[in-house]
């Protein structure tokens, strides 16, 4: 048995998973509430913990890590979501179990999951999102991992999109998931509304599709979600004029709210003088192992 484990900006989790990619056992964390010099040592406590626990249940034989932003074999270059920089994760993780570990960029790792066992199966040439806290992507080519040599490349959310526009984590201006995350979304409505942190992310998209019905603020929730779906759209539309993909994936967060968003990107795709060569129709697809993918991927070999 493998363990994979998928870290977010929110949040941490951890399954047991078999050879057929089967998730056996899962647990999950909310990382909103630790303060961010403190993440690092709570990641690394939360994972050691829960292995050594399913290590009394399971034969595990093999650790994948899933983490947003640059990473390499052994070390986090670069995580700017989760405050971590240059941290040699998998040596202080390996020297307190004895157990292979490797890690991978978070999106990769969805994207191998979703091309081999979910939305992107039957193509072979795509390009995938995760929008959750920030955005991140791959680039599938032959049903391979777009190779970049020795920088993972592929830093989708930090493409800009608004040239002098709001400041990113990363130290830029005008990031793409600075617009259109669904950490951005989430955080327009609960402003233009007037919520707080405490109205979840399942309440505000009950408070969008009930607005389709009762009208009940609809222009400030109108004016909010197409300014959200015309930022997509714009770094989507760069994707597409360069990689000219059969198809496009699309996970994280952004999976809950499909209903009220999917077919209002593809008619601003193709309704607008955004791509270079005009299409027909445009194949854009919601992640079929939802927030699992990222698991799922780590423990997938290329």
């Amino acid at each position: 048995m493998k363990i994979g484990i998928d870290l977010g900006g929110s949040h941490i989790a951890i399954g047991v998973i078999d050879n057929n990619a089967k998730i056996l056992e899962k647990i999950e964390k909310s990382l909103r509430k630790v303060k961010k010099e403190e993440i690092q040592k709570a990641i690394e406590e939360y994972i050691l913990e829960n292995i050594k626990e399913f290590g009394k249940k399971y034969d595990i034989t093999e650790v994948g890590i899933a983490i947003p932003g640059t990473v390499t074999q052994k070390e986090v270059i670069k995580s700017v979501n989760l405050g971590m920089e240059h941290d040699p994760i998998v040596e202080k993780l390996v020297s307190k179990i004895k157990i292979p570990i490797s890690i991978r960029n978070d999106a990769k790792c969805a994207a191998m999951a979703e091309n081999r066992y979910g939305c992107l199966q039957p193509y072979q040439n795509s390009i995938f999102l995760t929008l959750g806290t920030g955005i991140g992507g791959a680039v599938i080519v032959d049903n391979k991992l777009l190779n970049t040599g020795n920088v993972p490349g592929c830093e989708i959310g930090h493409m800009v999109i608004e040239k002098d526009g709001i400041i990113c984590q990363c130290g830029r201006k005008g990031c793409f998931e600075k617009y259109a995350s669904m950490k951005a979304l989430k955080n327009n409505l609960r402003q233009g509304l007037g919520y707080d942190d405490t109205v979840s992310g399942k309440e505000l998209f009950e408070i969008i599709r009930a607005n389709q019905k009762e009208k009940e603020n609809y222009e400030k929730i109108e004016k909010i979600v197409e300014q959200y779906i015309e930022n997509l759209s714009i770094g989507l539309a760069n994707l597409i004029n360069i990689f000219e993909p059969e198809a496009i994936g699309i996970g994280g967060s952004f999976v809950y709210f499909e209903e009220v968003l999917l077919e209002r990107l593809k008619q601003k795709l193709l309704s607008k003088n955004l791509l270079f060569n005009p299409r027909k129709e445009i194949i854009i697809k919601t992640a079929m192992l939802g927030n699992d993918a990222g698991m799922i991927g780590a423990i997938l070999k290329e």
